[in-house]
């Protein structure tokens, strides 16, 4: 059986369970049949079965139970923050939308594109068809699921279990990389006014999505095991956010990781004050995963998580991903199609692909090899300059290099950038550019640079003006 035809018989059994579930002939609680069982009644394979469940706890209508099995959900849907009225008018447009993507209707006078067969021995197939084993294989030239790859989001799964995060491929959206995936989140859950709390230092092109969405950005203190609680607590307090943003595992720009503990109270301060938790791991591939992280302690109760393949393969390959509660995935899914209707099913399929045939994991072996050998070569050569480091290293690619608290970090950057060398200095990284920490962001893959080493050498780093 093709795939197509599996995607049938999935959205046709969801409806089928769904409608049950509304029509009041599944009741809470009940235990659903088998996935042998169900998967006799149905006529179709156990991995169609598996999927169908999975879509249906992902609508929030089934729950599963480890070692039990499948069972009506209490209540039948999860329910989320009803959608805002613009968001609500555009309902019909993303019914629409979807039809495109997940094609259920055999006849398609109301597509958006040609039929395959139009396209198919355009000089695009001598490019772009991909290879298998067995030669070369079709072209998709449709827009494909709205949430992504399948195939990708199955791998993504599984490598999110390693990190102790336990999620169906149905609540992972596919994403252009992770900023995109902070895009999706910002529109979904913030409006104009809104406050939020951010790492300080932090990611500053979030500072900027944030502005750009007319968000008021408050910087809790970050410590080199992670947010300052009190800090985070005061502001709470003080400001009422509705979303703090954070990176646990090899922060950025600091390179550091959370604490345990830390994670355990920053979770039971979220749940208390009903705060999201946005945490951003784009490093998540190259560093340990056993190192902790919010979403393995929360389970996508309250933390919507992001990851990326830009930083391990490539800044210009733009695949990440968002894992989050079915609700959630389910809105942020309906903003990608309204926004870029879907992303790249060709590129999800290279990076599936890659993954499947272990060379993903094996260019992984070299890049925690090359990170390792490259963060030795730079501490030891910040301590050679007398510059110590806030942190102390994860796997990621950043060092904070801690400055003479009368240096001004601009200047200093103003000055290499003259002798042709790019600093990142401390300032940029903090949302007010006022409650500085003196220093500069250190890309440990540069950091042996001889014209770097001499500049700060000679360079005056206290009392720099």
């Amino acid at each position: 059986m093709d795939e197509k035809a599996d995607s049938t018989h999935r959205e046709r059994i969801v409806g089928r369970i769904g409608r049950s579930i509304d029509d009041g002939l599944l009741q809470p609680g009940r235990r659903m049949p088998s996935l042998r069982a169900a998967a006799e009644e149905y006529g179709v394979s156990k991995n169609t079965m598996v999927e169908a469940y999975d879509r249906l706890v992902a609508l929030g209508r089934l729950e599963a139970r480890r070692g039990s099995g499948f069972y009506v959900r209490a209540g039948g849907r999860n329910t989320i923050e009803a959608p805002p009225q613009h968001m609500t008018e555009a309902i019909d447009i993303v019914s629409l939308l979807r039809e495109q993507l997940c094609q259920t209707h055999p006849v398609r006078v109301g597509d958006g594109r040609p039929p395959a067969s139009w396209t198919e021995d355009s000089e695009l197939g001598r490019h772009l068809r991909p290879r298998s084993g067995k030669g070369l294989l079709p072209i998709e030239h449709g827009y494909g699921d709205p949430l992504g790859y399948g195939p990708l989001r199955a791998q993504v799964a599984l490598m999110l279990a390693e990190r102790a995060i336990q999620v169906s491929p149905e609540q992972i959206l596919l994403t252009f990389g992770a900023n995109h995936g902070l895009d999706l989140i910002v529109r979904h859950l913030l409006r104009p006014g809104d406050t939020v709390l951010v790492d300080s230092p932090g990611y500053y092109p979030l500072f900027g999505k944030l502005k750009l969405a007319r968000v008021e950005i408050i910087g809790v203190k970050r410590l080199p095991d992670g947010p300052d609680l009190d800090d985070l607590s005061q502001q709470i307090a003080r400001h009422a956010p509705k979303a703090f943003f954070t990176q646990s595992v090899a922060h950025n720009p600091t390179g550091g990781a959370i604490a345990l503990s830390v994670a355990h109270r920053l979770l039971q301060i979220a749940t208390r004050h009903e705060l999201f938790v946005i945490e951003d791991d784009p490093f998540a591939d190259a560093v340990p995963a056993s190192l902790p992280r919010l979403a393995a302690l929360d389970q996508l109760e309250r933390v919507i998580y992001l990851g990326t393949f830009s930083k391990t393969l490539s800044a210009s390959l733009r695949i990440g991903y968002v894992a989050a509660s079915p609700g959630v995935s389910r809105a942020l899914t309906d903003m990608k199609m309204l926004t870029v209707v879907n992303s790249s099913g060709y590129l999800e399929r290279t990076v599936s692909d890659l993954i499947a045939s272990g060379q993903y994991r094996h260019h992984l072996r070299r890049l925690r090899e090359r990170i390792g050998k490259a963060t030795t070569r730079a501490l030891e050569n910040l301590e050679r300059l007398g510059l110590p480091v806030f942190a102390a290293p994860t796997g990621g690619y950043y060092l904070w290099a801690d400055f003479a608290h009368d240096v001004d970090d601009l200047a200093l950057a103003k000055q290499a950038s003259e002798q042709g060398i790019f600093i990142a200095p401390g300032s940029v990284f903090f949302p007010d550019r006022q409650q500085t920490r003196p220093g500069m962001r250190v890309n440990i893959a540069y950091a042996d640079d001889p014209r770097l080493i001499r500049f700060l050498q000679s360079a005056p780093l206290s009392g720099l003006r």
